[in-house]
């Protein structure tokens, strides 16, 4: 691997990791309600399966394996964006804070969607 492509790594999974840390902190600040639980946990869920799934594709023993964590970690990034999205509607929870996350979840989308696109070529 590269100096260029290990400090991309780097600094990817540091964000998703970061990512996944800010919807813990969002959960805290949700309403103690039934639904604002159940949505929080697969808010929580698919978060920090972004992190953890990254983590696994930058160790992955082959280009296959990277390409398939991949997948995963794009999925699970939009399943956070809907989460968030249905938290806000909802009006379980309604902050800049959420409009922050969204919107980096969103930018970590593209990003790891691009990845995913280029080690398919």
């Amino acid at each position: 691997m590269t100096n260029e492509k290990a400090l991309f790594a780097e600094q990817l999974r540091t964000r998703t990791k970061a990512n996944a840390v800010e919807v813990i902190r969002l959960f805290r600040l949700f309403p103690k309600t039934e639904e604002a639980r159940i949505i929080g946990r697969q808010l929580i869920r698919c978060a920090t399966s972004v992190a953890a799934n990254y983590r696994a594709a930058c160790r992955a023993r082959s280009k296959a394996e990277f390409y398939a964590k991949l997948s995963i970690c794009v999925e699970e990034c939009d399943e956070t964006i809907f989460w968030l999205e249905v938290t806000e509607e909802s009006q379980i929870h309604i902050s800049e804070k959420i409009i922050r996350i969204k919107a980096e979840t969103l930018e970590v989308l593209k990003v790891l969607a691009a990845a995913r696109k280029k080690a398919s070529d």
